[in-house]
């Protein structure tokens, strides 16, 4: 895989490059709640405008349905990249019609432009190999070089991301080239104990990932949403908690799994309950009850793990060398159910292993709670691809990018 350093050896003072980037975030009506993608990919924009490049700027946010919606415009990222780069950032009001065209024939050299959400268009995302195919030939018209630098992306068949690499020389971005340097070692490279963390709402999301892992990690850590399922594989009373039923019996292999091979399988011993679920806009008091994982009234919800679990985990964490994370405790956005997040964050900047935050909601939780980032060893960008990546899958944007 060629890496963005090579590109910027051979010269790129002139050249029109096209950066897939990865600007796919959190908004409030027109305000962003999390910034963390557009600063990840800022270094890349960064180099190659420096050396010259007319870098144009391509991603995705959201999932319009293959036209333009105002509530998914990357107008407001783009007006944030340039508050970063502390310069003007062209905007194009299309993708790949006469304001795309306008603005990136303006470019000088040096300066950044940010097309609008690829998703406006159905070609992006389309399964139809010709109509995807298509919508990347209009893409290609755009620029010189391809750099790919959208490693949340990276799992998916989208025409930007596989077919546009096939059209021009292509180099992986810096951010990819980190991206994938953490996730090898987490697989080929791993120093033990191996501690892996997962929360998150839905069982169902983590299946391949646990069944990857259960050949790799010493101790997997169960909560969120989808602990629920595995306590209800127990035999116990969950509640009106998050259950996936249809999950228990994959569950149990999995549990009988990791007893065979030796690998600690921990679960919640207590868990926060409510019989109404938070309110998250105004965060007005949800005044939990701590009960006993194995003890839930059968009209309440498991909203959080409890101060006991929160200690068990801290403790099956202090001793690792590497930790994988991915998926918050619970309702982390109320006050009343981030206890069981942070302190799963806390017991991660505590720990001398190198840890990995697993992107997606994790990310956020880390930032929202007012974690330094810093105290991490990384912080990615791409939950559903680095989940996909531990699962030994192939992605599609990594293949392109190969020679």
């Amino acid at each position: 895989m060629k890496t963005i350093d090579e590109l910027l050896a051979d010269g790129v003072a002139g050249k029109r490059v096209f950066v897939r980037a990865d600007l796919n975030v959190p908004l409030e009506g027109t305000t962003i709640t999390d910034d963390g993608r557009i600063r990840a990919v800022q270094p890349t924009i960064e180099k190659l405008a420096a050396a010259g490049a007319r870098v144009v700027v391509a991603s995705h946010l959201g999932r319009p349905k293959g036209a333009p919606d105002p509530a998914f415009s990357l107008a407001p990222a783009a007006a944030r990249l340039g508050e970063l780069l502390k310069t003007e950032v062209a905007f194009a009001t299309d993708t790949v019609g006469e304001s795309a065209k306008a603005v990136v024939a303006g470019l000088a050299d040096g300066d950044v432009a940010v097309i609008e959400n690829l998703r406006f268009n159905a070609g992006e995302t389309s399964k139809d190999d010709a109509e995807r195919g298509a919508f990347a030939d209009r893409l290609a018209e755009l620029a010189d070089v391809y750099v790919g630098d959208g490693f949340g992306a990276v799992h998916r068949k989208h025409a930007s991301v596989f077919d546009l690499p096939a059209r021009l020389p292509h180099v992986a971005g810096g951010l990819i080239a980190t991206e994938v340097g953490v996730l090898k070692k987490l697989t080929e490279e791993v120093e033990r104990p191996y501690v892996v963390v997962l929360g998150g709402a839905k069982v169902s999301d983590k299946l391949g990932v646990i069944d990857h892992l259960l050949e790799k990690a010493d101790r997997i850590l169960v909560g969120g949403g989808m602990a629920y399922t595995f306590l209800k594989a127990q035999g116990h009373e969950v509640g009106i908690s998050l259950l996936q039923e249809d999950q228990v019996p994959t569950v149990l292999e999995y549990l009988k799994r990791a007893k065979d091979k030796g690998v600690e399988f921990v679960l919640p011993v207590d868990v926060l309950v409510s019989a109404d679920f938070p309110d998250l806009k105004t965060k007005a008091p949800a005044n939990p009850t701590t009960v006993a994982a194995d003890a839930i009234p059968a009209d309440q919800e498991g909203l959080d793990i409890g101060p006991e679990t929160r200690k068990l985990y801290a403790s099956k964490l202090a001793d690792a060398a590497t930790v994988f994370w991915n998926g918050p405790m619970g309702v982390f956005e109320h006050p009343d159910y981030a206890q069981g997040t942070k302190a799963v964050a806390q017991a991660l900047v505590d720990s001398p292993a190198f840890t990995v935050v697993g992107g997606g909601d994790s990310a956020a939780a880390v930032r929202i709670l007012g974690f330094d980032e810093n105290a991490f060893g990384h912080i990615s960008t791409g939950g559903g691809a680095s989940l996909e990546y531990l699962e030994g899958k192939t992605l599609p944007g990594l293949a392109a990018l190969e020679d």
